[in-house]
């Protein structure tokens, strides 16, 4: 990474919050119902015009206090702002780039480090979380864990590793993907899939119906086998030069690749996806390749909208809850797509979750940073889920879908759950509702 001068205050010279960003918020105050941590306290400082005024500070001298520290720690970085800003406030860049901030400068203590550490030395790698599987199936299939919280050995547990437990899905036979599947009927596109960490290790399932899909509609399937971790989890965290690396290598990845399009179905990386050309700004050999590579880079909804569909979909007779996964709906602004292809199914209901902005707690890894807020905020997702009476809830993001169903499980209560795709591959392949209610 380029030299990080030094200068007066909480930042150095390397991207610190840009000052022409924070100049355009006029503390209008849009944002503060729509910020769960504002919500959650009704503090100025953690809502993101406080924020914006902390980094303000930052800028003109005021040091990077743990206190400080503190109020951006506790910002999911939902970017539910930056959807309710009438001033177009690039919120979402200045967090990132404070963070980063914040990582370069911020002594942390002991434990947040070890947590962190381990943190970012398995979710960012694939291999390592597939490796992960079968001890956890087995885990799983012995009931330690109801043992566990039955003899109370759990509660005295710290409560970021009692999360890790409690997020843990179901472990289900995983279908690996061939490295091209063709297209069904006349081709239309040849597609690019990013397979994802988390989503390759414990939601197969749901790649291997994104792959079905694109088939279906026309399209020509390649799966880079060498592919890693396009770096969100890291860059969501102000992990700047991990994520570059990790960006680097996808870049290299797919260079060759000659796809008109690189489809994701994980909300969280295809933020990231977009943001490359950002990330990679100071890379003069990679600059151009990334630029290439993000105009590329679609949603899977917002894909298959795109091309308009041409494969039957038959009758869904189910009622679903659509849950809109933060950096879909206000990091990309994919709001309308999955709804759209939703509704084209035959004989599904779509409800709508009440005050659907707010953030489930998941926020990549800020359920296990930051619990107590995160688990609260779930809860009340849960609650809201709960009330639309649906039968199934749709997400399109795996630990949106993880958080909820825990928070869904502390209160009691359970409610079957899928991927965007994986209802309308149910619909396209006439697999009926109950193949996904269980």
């Amino acid at each position: 990474m380029t030299e990080t001068p030094a200068r007066p205050g909480a930042f150095d010279a390397f991207h610190p919050p840009q000052r022409e960003l924070i100049d355009d918020c006029v503390h209008c105050g849009f944002c503060l119902p729509s910020c769960p941590t504002y919500d959650l306290w009704g503090e100025e400082m953690d809502s993101p015009r406080g924020r914006i005024y902390l980094m303000k500070e930052g800028l003109e001298g005021e040091p990077l206090t743990d206190n400080v520290v503190e109020h951006f720690d506790a910002c999911l970085g939902c970017m539910a702002c930056v959807t309710a800003c009438p001033s177009g406030v690039q919120y979402g860049t200045l967090i990132t780039e404070t963070r980063a901030q914040v990582e370069r400068h911020h002594e942390r203590s002991r434990f947040e480090k070890l947590l962190r550490t381990a943190i970012f030395t398995l979710f960012p790698y694939p291999k390592r979380l597939r490796a992960m599987r079968g001890p956890l199936a087995l885990y799983q299939r012995s009931r330690l864990g109801r043992l566990l919280k039955r003899t109370g050995l759990m509660d005295k547990l710290p409560a970021e590793l009692q999360v890790m437990e409690s997020l843990a899905p179901p472990i289900s036979r995983a279908e690996k993907l061939p490295q091209r599947i063709p297209a069904r009927g006349q081709r239309r596109a040849t597609v690019g899939m990013i397979t994802g960490c988390v989503q390759s290790a414990f939601f197969p399932d749901v790649n291997a119906a994104t792959a079905r899909i694109l088939s279906a509609e026309g399209c020509d399937v390649v799966v880079p086998p060498s592919q890693g971790c396009c770096g969100a989890l890291s860059e969501h965290s102000g992990r700047e030069e991990e994520a570059v690396g990790f960006a680097r290598d996808l870049l290299d990845t797919f260079e060759a690749s000659g796809v008109d399009h690189v489809v994701i179905n994980s909300a969280g990386c295809g933020s990231t996806l977009k943001e490359y050309p950002r990330l990679l700004q100071d890379d003069p050999v990679y600059r151009e390749k990334a630029e290439r590579f993000s105009s590329k880079v679609r949603d899977i909804a917002e894909l298959l909208v795109e091309l308009g569909p041409v494969a039957e979909r038959h009758p869904l007779p189910v009622k679903i809850a659509y849950h809109d996964a933060c950096h879909l709906a206000h990091g990309q602004g994919v709001r309308s797509q999955p709804r759209e292809l939703l509704r084209a199914i035959p004989e599904l209901q779509l409800s709508e979750i009440n005050r659907a902005e707010l953030c489930c707690g998941s926020a990549g890894v800020y359920n296990l940073l930051q619990p107590e807020p995160a688990r609260e905020l779930g809860d009340r997702k849960a609650a809201n889920v709960l009330d639309t009476g649906a039968e199934l809830l749709v997400t399109a993001n795996p630990g949106c879908s993880m958080q909820i169903r825990t928070a869904l499980e502390r209160r009691g209560e359970s409610m079957s759950m899928a991927h965007t795709v994986q209802v309308l591959d149910a619909s396209l392949r006439g697999a009926g509702a109950g193949s996904l209610l269980r």
